[in-house]
């Protein structure tokens, strides 16, 4: 594969979040520098979903163009933290060059040079030493897509191993770079989607001793906000907060940029913003005390296609958007439901054509101050799974990251009823036939609903699984839950077995294995 097409794109982006979101608690624990908060790997794990959640709202037929630009748009508005900030200015770079080239040493070359120059006092032992490691490493590389993609990847692992021997404080603490670590992950996804050889997760280095960290927290707030501006103005903005603070990053152009500072006092870095521009989808956070805590804006959202499922959501405390099967919820609805759950919202859109009108409904309460996570649940079981390891003790984005990593671990299935001849991935069907479906593809086609269950579930669980969830349909012939829960208690009694009345229309049976 020599071209980075579009699907691909979706890939890495999707891969990618994946990925930083399984190794998000062992990237954290990295993190000393430049202020020891512990939150590179979450960060770097939500500024890579928004990437990968705005490509993969885009229409299949776009070109390339489209969507390279918006996957740097994707990471720029949803950035988060000083890496996650600097890693969105490297994709900028990338989608420069790719976006009309193919010549992806170009890209790391140009990727590397924006990100250092957004940052006002470059530190070497960073995310900008292993991206410009990156760069020199692929600059004579004469092979094709592939050879690249390693080589980066390679390249970034080396550099990776030298950041201690850059940074003291690094060194002191007995670990590599945080950010470094995130973009070695994100290169090591490229490299799969590149050559078709997944990985289950990649290595983040572990700590060489105890990690206390050897910093002073120093600047009282991290201020971060977008910013409405003419390129013409973001000169002086960055002088005048560099005279402010460190941490000084601001990335972006043609007019929206994201600016990103630690301060002693927050309220003139947003004036200063204000003077360039206008500032929006603002951010403070007081560094020293950076804490897990319980907040009482805190909600979930979830779209419901049944009484039962609806049901069950609200007794788990959501607040639900109901839907009729083979529909998307409404815009409004969806954009209500979300302000009455809270100030910090996670949404469960639990269908892939619901998933569209629930980032375009985030997007609008995000301008209205509400922070919102739109999670990739594809169908009612991952909402379920997700929503079981909600806990709003939790900071919210460890919130996030847990709900989505018990999502991601949730296959999902269902049967149906075919209504016409057609053409499967398992073969014809015939009207009548029941068609058994797993994660979105016919897998398999039989005469009785039992059978298809029977087999469904045991294609599901033959590749590992602990939990087996079944919800039942409107249609769903008595007893169809009793007879597969029988089957699976004897040929696989080792499995936990959950069964829900969901009243869904459409579908008989609903089945999730986690």
């Amino acid at each position: 594969m020599e071209v980075l097409d579009p699907p691909r794109v979706r890939r890495w982006a999707r891969l990618a979040a994946e990925a930083l979101g399984k190794a998000r608690a062992e990237i954290d624990a990295l993190n000393v520098f430049p202020v020891a908060d512990g939150d590179t790997g979450t960060n770097l794990h939500l500024t890579m979903l928004s990437a990968a959640e705005a490509v993969e709202a885009l229409p299949d037929d776009v070109d390339v163009a489209v969507v390279w630009q918006t996957l740097a748009y994707g990471a720029l508005v949803g950035a988060r933290g000083n890496s996650g900030v600097i890693v969105s200015q490297a994709l900028r770079g990338l989608a420069e060059v790719l976006k009309d080239e193919t010549d992806l040493r170009a890209g790391l070359g140009r990727a590397a040079f924006l990100a250092r120059e957004a940052v006002a006092r470059p530190v070497e032992g960073t995310v900008l030493s292993v991206l410009s490691a990156v760069a020199r490493a692929v600059e004579d590389e004469r092979g094709g897509l592939g050879e690249v993609a390693r080589r980066a990847a390679g390249a970034a692992r080396a550099a990776l191993r030298r950041t201690p021997e850059q940074l003291d404080v690094l060194a002191r603490s007995g670990v590599v770079d945080a950010g470094g670590a995130g973009l070695a992950i994100i290169l090591d996804s490229l490299v799969a989607v590149v050559t078709d050889s997944y990985s289950e997760r990649y290595d983040v280095p572990a700590p060489t001793s105890r990690v206390s960290p050897m910093t002073e927290v120093g600047a009282g707030y991290e201020v971060m906000y977008l910013l409405d501006a003419d390129d013409s103005a973001v000169a002086g903005l960055r002088a005048e907060l560099d005279a402010m603070g460190d941490s000084l990053v601001v990335v972006g152009g043609e007019g929206l940029w994201n600016v990103h500072v630690h301060v002693d006092e927050a309220g003139p870095a947003v004036e200063a913003g204000m003077r360039a521009g206008r500032p929006h989808r603002i951010r403070i956070t007081y560094l020293a005390e950076r804490t897990h805590r319980g907040d009482a804006g805190r909600g979930v959202v979830a779209v419901a296609a049944g009484d039962g499922i609806a049901a069950l959501f609200e007794q788990c405390g959501a607040v639900v958007v109901r839907r009729e099967p083979g529909t998307r919820p409404a815009l409004p609805e969806m954009l209500a439901a979300i302000r009455q759950a809270g100030s910090e919202v996670t949404v469960l859109p639990n269908d892939e054509g619901a998933r569209s009108v629930a980032a375009a409904a985030a997007q609008i309460a995000r301008e209205d101050g509400v922070v919102v996570s739109v999670l990739p649940t594809r169908a009612t079981v991952q909402g379920l799974a997700a929503l079981a390891v909600h806990d709003p003790l939790r900071r919210f984005d460890d919130d996030v990251v847990a709900m989505t990593d018990a999502a991601g671990h949730t296959r999902h299935g269902h049967l149906a009823i075919a209504d016409r001849e057609a053409v499967t991935s398992a073969g014809v069907c015939h009207p009548g036939d029941v068609l058994g479906l797993i994660d979105g593809d016919v897998s398999v086609i039989g005469r009785t609903l039992d059978d298809v269950a029977a087999l469904v579930v045991g294609r599901m669980v033959a590749g590992g699984g602990e939990l087996v969830t079944l919800v039942t349909g409107a249609d769903a012939p008595e007893g169809l839950a009793d007879r597969l829960a029988g089957h699976l208690r004897s040929s696989r009694p080792d499995l936990d077995l959950v069964v829900y009345d969901g009243e869904q229309g459409g579908y008989p049976l609903l089945i999730g294995v986690e």
